[in-house]
């Protein structure tokens, strides 16, 4: 039994909305990256079969240019679902202890809100952008809602 190896899977899929606005900046050798915490809301019943909620806050990086599209589209309050991987992170306190943060590194994040529009028609399509970015994409596809995302794939596999 001690020979018996377990599958190594790491992945995480959250949905929570913003605690406060994304901290950006850039490291040393001009590689962006944006952190930022989410807080994810469970409803649920308890004993009494009243309904109570429980809220986790959990902590997010991303890098490159998910982290550039995370800067501008993001902000206190906006609702996103955060794919990727558990990470941990050490360093040394200002007080010279010895701290360690779990997080999600992401992968993948999809942006749940509506964009802005000027004047009711947005200027570019990325300015009404509301759908996935990863950090694995060259090229996104902008759709104007999830709805042309979901025909579009649909359309394809009917042909």
């Amino acid at each position: 039994m001690a020979d018996l190896k377990m599958p190594e899977l790491n992945y995480v899929m959250i949905v929570g909305n913003l605690t406060k606005d994304p901290s950006f900046r850039v490291t040393a050798n001009n590689t962006p990256v944006v952190n930022f915490s989410i807080a994810s809301n469970r409803r649920y019943r308890d004993r009494t079969n009243s309904w109570q909620e429980d809220v986790c806050y959990v902590g997010v990086v991303a890098w490159n240019r998910l982290a550039e599209s995370c800067r501008q589209r993001l902000k206190k309050g906006s609702a996103v679902l955060v794919e990727g991987e558990l990470q941990t992170r050490n360093w040394k306190g200002e007080d010279g202890s010895h701290r360690t943060i779990l997080e999600v590194k992401a992968r993948r994040i999809q942006f749940l809100n509506k964009f802005p529009r000027n004047n009711g028609a947005p200027s570019t399509l990325e300015e009404d952008f509301n759908g996935t970015i990863s950090e694995d994409d060259e090229l996104f596809d902008f759709f104007e809602d999830r709805e042309d995302t979901f025909l579009k794939s649909t359309d394809n596999s009917e042909t």
